[in-house]
């Protein structure tokens, strides 16, 4: 049977005004922030001189991440989700000023450049679940997934021309520069969220705080569609990620150029862009838990691939089809959870996925560091490939709900009621169901 190829999806784009503002307003800030961190990296490594400097770049921007997400995720389940990334974003734009005002003003502290870089991290981070669950809310449950392939090319584009963007404003206008524009893209964002719709979580009048809806961390575990979404997620990057490893294979293979290895990354986001380019064709299938487990072991194919590879372009060809089967993997993933999870408790399970999309690939580069130092780097790449292969094969074998999952269908329009009907009894609250059958959850929040 002929598969159509679609390009990308715009309808959400074209059907609601406020998710065309946060698209617009993320898509400016996925930029500013590459642009940062470019121009971090830079200023660290004028100051120190020292690996272990830029190193703590990764400490100061990832454990604010792990601490405050699972903390936003409660956040978003007990007020407005607007207040809380007005509330975030105010503080990224505080942190993206005093970035600004510190290169002008020629620091050389470099504790002081980490303290506002961990603090822009750590308000990104508590407003990440509540950002998470927007589109959900936003739009259509047709057009779900269609929305969040719009926001993974927006952050392909974001890590394909930022780094090259930030180059050229440091080498001609320097360092505060680039913290300026990451400072007006961050404005673009808050201008965005301010004309957000108010959402506070289902049953709770706006603005109004609550306790949260008990079992929201449980309920990854009761419901076998989003423990087995996430455990693919995080068979593929624990046991498969590479990124760690490309130093080692471009001076093996290579010599240690340097535009080879540039090579190695720009194409994984090559081939993440053209699959989000071409999303259309995905997002429009209804089997969004069998498109994640077939994309999954894609990814880790052809890493194992790239492993064995040794002529340049074979190995580029197989890290742009790892990056098309990643973008893939993270559109599905992302709207089947968003799909599976009752409003109550999208800001917590958010969070859960957002703390494994952060620590599941820095360990990943850690554990392919260590066997390839142990090993070699194609081994660990091809070891890794074949673990995680068969990992998702595990999880698709065991998780039958996972495999069967279907989008759920968009509710048809509401119809005015009869009055000559009798009155329906109200329906029992929603309580999340221990077996996981898949379709069961509110399709749009």
């Amino acid at each position: 049977m002929r598969i159509p190829v679609r390009l990308l999806d715009v309808r959400p784009l074209r059907g609601s005004r406020p998710f065309r503002a946060l698209w617009i307003g993320s898509s400016a800030s996925q930029l500013g922030g590459q642009v940062a961190t470019v121009a971090v990296l830079a200023q660290v490594w004028d100051v120190t001189g020292s690996p272990v400097g830029t190193g703590a770049i990764g400490l100061a921007t990832g454990l604010p991440m792990l601490l405050f997400g699972l903390l936003g995720g409660a956040l978003a389940d007990a007020v407005d989700r607007r207040a809380v990334l007005r509330a975030t974003t105010a503080g990224q734009l505080l942190a993206a000023a005093g970035l600004c005002v510190q290169a002008l003003a020629h620091n050389r502290n470099v504790l002081g450049l980490l303290a506002l870089v961990a603090a822009g991290s750590a308000c990104s981070a508590l407003g990440a679940p509540a950002r998470r669950t927007l589109p959900v809310r936003l739009l259509p449950a047709d057009q779900v997934a269609a929305g969040l392939a719009l926001t993974n090319v927006s952050f392909q584009a974001a890590m394909l021309a930022g780094p090259a963007t930030a180059g050229l404003i440091i080498a001609r206008w320097d360092l505060p520069a680039a913290y300026a524009a990451q400072a007006a893209a961050v404005a673009v964002s808050a201008l965005a969220v301010l004309r957000l719709p108010a959402m506070p979580p289902e049953g709770t009048v706006s603005g109004r705080r609550r306790r949260p809806e008990r079992g929201g961390w449980r309920i990854v575990l009761r419901r076998q569609t989003l423990w087995g979404s996430l455990a693919t997620d995080l068979s593929a990057t624990l046991l498969a990620m590479p990124i760690a490893l490309f130093p080692l294979v471009n001076e093996a293979r290579f010599g240690g150029n340097p535009q080879t290895l540039g090579l190695f990354l720009s194409a994984v986001a090559v081939g993440g862009i053209a699959a989000g380019l071409l999303s259309g064709t995905v997002t429009r299938w209804r089997r969004g838990g069998l498109v994640q487990l077939t994309a999954a072991g894609v990814w880790s194919l052809a890493l194992a691939g790239f492993g064995l590879a040794g002529p340049l372009w074979p190995g580029l060809g197989c890290l742009a089809v790892a990056g098309a089967a990643d973008t893939v993997s993270v559109v599905t993933r992302s709207a089947l959870i968003q799909l599976e999870t009752p409003d109550a408790y999208r800001g917590r399970v958010s969070s859960v996925e957002h703390v494994i999309g952060v620590a599941g690939p820095e360990l990943g580069n850690f554990r392919g560091g260590l066997l390839a130092s142990a090993t070699s780097a194609p081994f660990s790449l091809v070891a890794g490939g074949l673990s995680a292969g068969v990992a998702i094969a595990v999880v698709a074998t065991a998780n039958t709900a996972l495999r069967a999952y279907r989008t759920p269908s968009p509710a048809p329009p509401a119809r005015e009621p009869d009055p000559s009907a009798p009155e329906a009894s109200a329906p029992d609250a929603y309580e999340p169901d221990a077996s996981g059958t898949a379709g069961t959850a509110p399709a749009t929040g």
